[in-house]
């Protein structure tokens, strides 16, 4: 399995902090039965700075440790981006750092508001090629209000990420319920765990998988999984036609 959304680098973030709890963190995925995990620390939150190079390099020195501890699990390089209006500058002066070098981005938007300029900064992020996940959309307040928000920047081309452990049920049950509601839309393309530690904000992939196979069947469960392999190989997802979107969407799903 691998994990595509993970605050696993020690100390950039407010994920694992020393490298001993990226260590624990590492174990735990394993139990679970991750082999590969997306590194995708927080930048442009305003709070953390961590730019590409940055990333990279604290990758390698995370393999490294790993390495000598014998936990078999690789970590690949990518970033977490809160929304903001410069993101296509600071890519093309090498700050901002796609999913494994791939032609996908992570962008996180504000818990509880969608900016105004989203849809045109999608837009342009569409022309250069670039193809926008936005990660747990489930959990912000203002998506949950209007989903109809949500429809529109997936029929014009962005892709979603529903975390794990909202969908079983740690957000609450308003976010679990959402989370459900978005993959009966055809709203969301994949799921990752979002881990910080291994308490509080931990994996259950391997819960949320259970779940999905046993609510979906295993063919949904193996879409996902599917998407998240292309995204690291750097190929292209599976994804519904804005057309079978819509038509979820008048069946009144929401």
């Amino acid at each position: 399995m691998i994990d595509l959304h993970c605050h696993i680098i020690p100390g950039i973030d407010d994920g694992a902090q020393k490298i001993e709890d990226s260590l624990e963190m590492a174990k735990q995925a394993v139990s679970e039965g991750i082999h590969t995990i997306v590194a995708t620390p927080h930048h442009q939150n305003g709070k953390y700075i961590n730019e590409k190079n940055d990333i990279l390099c604290k990758v390698s020195n995370l393999n490294e440790s790993l390495l000598k501890e014998n936990i078999p699990l690789t970590i690949l390089a990518g970033q977490e981006t809160r929304i903001y209006g410069e993101l296509l500058d600071d890519y093309h002066n090498g700050k901002i750092l796609p999913l494994n070098h791939s032609k996908y981005i992570f962008l996180e938007f504000p818990s509880s508001q969608v900016p105004r300029f989203t849809e045109r900064l999608l837009y342009d992020i569409h022309s250069e090629g670039l193809t926008p996940i936005i990660v747990h959309p489930e959990r912000n307040s203002r998506l949950i209000e209007d989903p109809d928000i949500l429809y529109n920047l997936v029929n014009k081309g962005a892709m979603t990420q529903v975390t794990a452990s909202s969908l079983t049920g740690r957000f609450g049950k308003k976010i679990k319920k959402f989370s459900f509601d978005l993959i009966n839309a055809n709203l969301t393309h994949m799921i990752a765990s979002d881990a910080h530690n291994i308490s509080g904000r931990s994996f259950h992939m391997e819960e949320a998988s259970d779940l999905i196979s046993s609510e979906y069947g295993l063919d949904m469960l193996y879409m996902f999984q599917e998407n998240v392999e292309a995204i690291v190989n750097g190929h292209t997802c599976f994804r519904d036609t804005p057309e079978k979107v819509k038509k979820k969407k008048f069946l009144g799903i929401f």
